[in-house]
């Protein structure tokens, strides 16, 4: 049987919600946990729009439709929707509540309480329509070939790798719980969960978790909810008594046993459904930020230990993929790039796969900044042109990200182009070399990596840099470099991308990305300051650098980092990539 239409998608999903008597409906891209990455069963906004990007959402209306999303996923939403069934919205420029009261005011919309969070529709509610919690995801009663839920054993990330006992983490969050008066916390996000347990999974296709919910409770026990047969016996002893293992089933009759206790939850990241859930039991809801967010973005010794492992592999990998694209990558489609670099990448044995779908785009592909070529769908490679890689490897030690823009062709870039790479390049050693009071807000910082470019009326519209978890999610909430004021104080320990970009949409696109460490820069009587050092080994092409622009301290900068490549990378190549790489790292 052909799968249906886009346009036969759409009209399914009217008729059900008329069953359902709602005018419309929300549909976010997070599944029932609200995160980043969802399994196949859960890609509910591609399956009805088209819109494969990692964030965004859609509204559906009688008469109109769209989808949202941030600036990374503009040029792709237009590529992948068919904008004579969807308008094409920047989520912070029309933001869906302006949007709804524009077009639904007075109206029913329904939701899936299930996978849309308390502050969402918090924050709907205010465009004047009704929210109403459907008793199910109307998607999944007309998408005939849903895939089936995962259902991988979970696996024990070992203490050896994260520095830190299971049993520990609990009692400090527990501890934590009671000096706030509180009975317990909802966990709905597999990452914390994983963190907390020192578990992963492979439900996900880059993000090593297993899907599932947690309660941790004031006396330091855990509510685990997931099917008990993917637990084995050394699952089951290394979690110990204190974690009782529910079937996701359970869960709602446990959460009724919780009359008159105060639990804490947080709405910009759980569910609206425990919520709900909790409130018919007369619980006292109290919100807060999941308080696994900040203990796991600070990295423990034993973790940051292996980010520098991890960075090295990922190092040799890296070399070694840009000195065979230089010499072959012209006539080769972005796909098989991306899949030479990720081959490259498994013979290291720990890597497990990788963090992301890899970015390889050359030419006007380069400027759609989550641009993810398939076999089915991409270029080929042409000379003359700047080729974007932006990849990352998901190691069992860590978690990697790194970009790379690199030149193919005989000649030399525009000077136009030129230019605004080295902005770029610019951009980057200004967030690197960066120092600053501890406790400093990301945002703060992010102005630092687009000075060089808006000096010459130029910008990117994505954020400079997020966090990046070890072996979990390569973008770690909450930390980040972005334009919007996030209050997410940076610490000694953190990991974080800097990832400056400028993309000219039709034409040509250039980031660079490098990983770092916040490290102690020396302390004083007001208090520490922090600085940044660099984890990522791989070369930086300089055929796209003007000069004539860099500062003494900048060229200063990007000599003494090809030297620490060359010192670290080259002992593990081949003699032919060993040589390239001397000449990629010759100082300037």
């Amino acid at each position: 049987m052909a799968s249906p239409s886009p346009s036969e998608r759409l009209t399914a999903l009217r008729s059900a919600l008329s069953g359902l008597v709602v005018d419309g409906f929300f549909l976010p891209r997070g599944d029932e946990h609200l995160g980043e990455y969802v399994p196949a069963c859960a890609e509910r906004l591609a399956w009805l729009t088209g819109f494969t990007g990692s964030a965004g959402l859609a509204l559906v209306l009688p008469d109109t439709a769209a989808v949202f999303s941030d600036g990374r996923y503009q040029v792709q939403m237009r590529q992948q929707v068919d904008t004579s069934l969807w308008s094409v919205e920047h989520m912070y420029e029309t933001p869906p509540p302006l949007w709804l009261a524009k077009h639904a005011r007075g109206k029913s919309v329904g939701f899936d309480p299930r996978s849309v969070s308390v502050r969402d529709i918090e924050a709907l509610e205010q465009a004047g329509c009704h929210m109403v919690a459907l008793p199910c995801n109307p998607i999944d009663g007309i998408w005939a070939d849903r895939p089936q839920a995962p259902a991988a054993p979970v696996c024990i990330q070992p203490l050896a790798l994260t520095g830190r006992e299971n049993s520990a983490k609990i009692q400090a969050i527990a501890d934590s719980l009671r000096q706030a008066g509180q009975d317990a916390v909802i966990l709905p996000d597999p990452t914390s969960i994983a963190w907390l347990l020192n578990i992963r999974g492979r439900d996900l296709p880059f993000l090593p978790v297993a899907l599932c919910f947690a309660i941790l409770h004031a006396d330091a026990t855990v509510d685990l909810f997931i099917d008990i047969t993917r637990i084995d016996d050394a699952a089951r002893s290394h979690l110990g008594t204190s974690v009782r293992v529910h079937m996701p089933a359970d869960m709602e009759q446990i959460l009724q046993t919780m009359h008159g206790k105060t639990v804490q939850l947080d709405p910009a990241r759980c569910p609206i459904w425990f919520a709900n859930t909790l409130k018919d039991v007369k619980a006292t809801l109290a919100e807060g930020t999941d308080p696994c967010l900040m203990p796991r973005a600070c990295k423990t010794p034993a973790e940051l230990d292996g980010m520098r492992r991890a960075h090295l592999l990922d190092g040799i990998a890296l070399t070694r993929f840009l000195c065979w694209v230089e010499a072959h990558g012209v006539g080769k489609t972005e796909a098989a790039i991306a899949d030479y670099l990720l081959a490259l990448r498994r013979e290291a044995e720990t890597c497990i796969g990788p963090s992301f779908h890899t970015i390889a785009g050359s030419g006007p592909n380069a400027a759609i900044m989550h641009y993810a070529p398939t076999a089915e769908q991409c270029s080929v490679v042409q000379a003359d042109a700047f080729l974007l890689v932006d990849s990352g490897g998901q190691y069992t030690c860590a978690t990697t990200d790194v970009t790379r823009t690199v030149w193919l062709g005989a000649g030399s870039p525009p000077e136009d182009w030129k230019k605004q790479y080295t902005c770029v390049l610019q951009g980057l050693i200004a967030l690197d070399q960066a120092v600053f009071p501890a406790g400093t807000h990301g945002y703060r910082l992010d102005p630092l990596a687009r000075l060089a470019l808006w000096k010459e009326g130029l910008d990117f519209d994505h954020g400079a840099g997020h966090g990046v978890g070890s072996c979990l999610s390569v973008h770690e909430w909450p930390l980040g470099f972005t334009r919007r004021p996030v209050l997410d104080p940076l610490h000694e320990h953190m990991v974080m991308t800097n990832e400056p970009g400028f993309y000219a949409p039709g034409s040509h696109g250039m980031r660079l990305e490098n990983q770092m460490e916040t490290c102690l820069a020396y302390k004083t009587e007001t208090g520490d300051y922090l600085r940044f050092k660099t984890l990522t080994l791989a070369p930086i092409d300089t055929r796209g650098i003007s000069l004539e622009r860099l500062t003494d301290t900048e060229r200063t900068w990007l000599n003494t980092y090809h030297a620490r490549v060359l010192e670290q990378i080259g002992p593990h190549l081949a003699p032919e990539e060993r040589e390239w790489l001397q000449r990629a790292c010759a100082p300037l």
